[in-house]
Parts: structure tokens; sequence; C-alpha cells
């Protein structure tokens, strides 16, 4: 089977199931993603919100993956040109494990499927154990994007609470700066969609009202990198390790791919 990835969740999923031979096309960010892609020289096009028909049909694909965020206009195109598409829309832990089912199966691989969802369940079932006879959990506050404010998906919400914390908020809701400062979290966490590591952290804890926050008296507001939160495929146990660690720092150890305003080298200059 010819697949072309438009979203790096698809083309991890792919990766860790042994099958990245089977992508003839990605985008940049799968390459970002899983780097072995650039090696193999396939065709980089555009995301699941701005890919053209055109693009894709020059490499022949047999199946195109999407996954959220999509534009359905894209999708429309790419389906009207005779290109079959499997559009994902996860929203839960639950769903993924799902899309990574469904994907194992269409490439022959749903062995390693389940032992890849065996995998997730146990690095969540093993922190959640670890966090269960904590009395304290402390209101997080997690943000997808920055302008407008948007909560975190709903998977997040489920991290958040297997590593020992509360979420605040609906999850994939906007919100105004306001109202996260009137429910006054303890700890912040940004990971914008597209922004890598890259949020402005002392900007964001500036916001009106913020200053005054326990998250930002704490100094508790950190940044995880957007691949290890908004990507949903097995690296969230990355996301989660992180959450983890900012949460209770006490019982698990230092993570990959998080920092704060007060860790960073550049926090003078304001990031």
């Amino acid at each position: 089977m010819r697949i072309a990835s438009l979203q790096p969740s698809v083309s991890i999923i792919l990766d860790c199931l042994g099958c990245a031979d089977a992508l003839v096309a990605s985008t940049r960010w799968c390459v970002a993603s899983v780097p072995a892609l650039r090696e193999r020289g396939i065709a980089v096009v555009r995301d699941s919100w701005s890919t053209s028909a055109d693009e894709l049909l020059a490499v022949r694909p047999d199946l195109v993956i999407a996954s959220v965020p999509y534009r359905n206009e894209s999708l429309a195109a790419i389906l009207k040109a005779g290109c079959p598409v499997l559009a994902l829309a996860p929203h839960t832990l639950a769903d993924i494990e799902q899309d990574i089912r469904l994907i194992a199966a269409l490439v022959g691989a749903a062995g390693r499927g389940e032992e890849i969802i065996a995998e997730m369940r146990a690095g969540i079932d093993e922190v959640r154990a670890r966090t269960a006879g904590i009395s304290h959990r402390p209101l997080v506050y997690c943000e997808e994007w920055g302008k407008p404010l948007i909560h975190s998906q709903h998977w997040v919400k489920e991290l958040v609470e297997a590593a020992g914390g509360v979420f605040l908020g609906r999850p994939g809701a906007v919100t105004t700066a306001e109202a996260v400062a009137a429910a006054d979290p303890e700890m912040v966490v940004a990971a914008w969609c597209g922004a890598g590591d890259r949020v402005p952290l002392r900007k964001l804890a500036a916001r009106p009202g913020w200053t005054q926050t326990r998250a930002v008296r704490s100094g508790r507001v950190f940044c995880i990198a957007d691949e290890l939160l908004n990507t949903p495929a097995p690296t969230l146990l990355g996301g989660l390790a992180a959450l983890a660690w900012a949460l209770h720092p006490d019982v698990f150890g230092a993570a990959n791919g998080i920092r704060s305003f007060a860790m960073s080298p550049m926090a003078s200059g304001g990031v």
C-alpha cells in the first residue's frame, strides 16, 4: 500500500508499527517527527489543512490519511480527484488507540498495533499508580493556542489526571486570560500547535491578572513541546512524563521536552 500522510501522528504511528516504508508522501512536520523519512527522500506535501489534490496525485497514493485539524474543503477536493481518504478525528486516549488499531490493520500489522496500545496503557497506568496516593492535586491550565486562548484537547485532560493534576476548563474550548486568572491555576502548561517548544513564556505569564495567580507566583509556568502533547500518537507518553515531573517533581524524575520561564537561559530576554 502506498500511503500519503498529512499529519505527524499518522507518520509516527506507521513508524512505530515498523511500516514507515509504506509512506510515499508526508508533511515537513512528519519529517521533523520521523527523521528517517528525510533519508528516504519521499515527497513532502502540505498538511491536512492545505494539501492540494494535484500534489497528491503526483505521487499516486493508494490511500491518503489525514487527522485533525483538517479543512473539509481540502479533503473534499482530494476525494473529488479520486484519492481514497481516511480522516481521523480522535478526542480521547481510547480514540487514539482505535486509530492505531485501524492503521495497523490497514498495513497488515495488527499484532504490533496491539503491542503499541498495550505499551501506552502500561505507561499511563504506571504513572497513575504512582500518583494514586497523592492527596493534593494541583489545578492545571493547559493551553493549545494563544490567539485566541484555547484549552488543550481531551486526551491532555486524561494525561493531566493520570499525572496527578486537575484539568482546568473544558477541553478544546476557547477561553480568555481573565477567566484563567479568575480560576487561579496552580500550574500553567502551554503547548501551542506548530510552535515546538518556542512559546514565549514570560509574555504569557504577564497576561492581565496572571501575575497574581498561584502558577506565576510560584514559577510553575511551563512549555511542553508541541509534539509531546498535541500529536495523538505513542509520543504522548513523553508528554505524560513531562506533566508528571512538572506536577510532582518529588515523585518523578526530570523529563525531556519541557521548560519553565524560570529555567530558561533566555528568561531575561522575554522567553
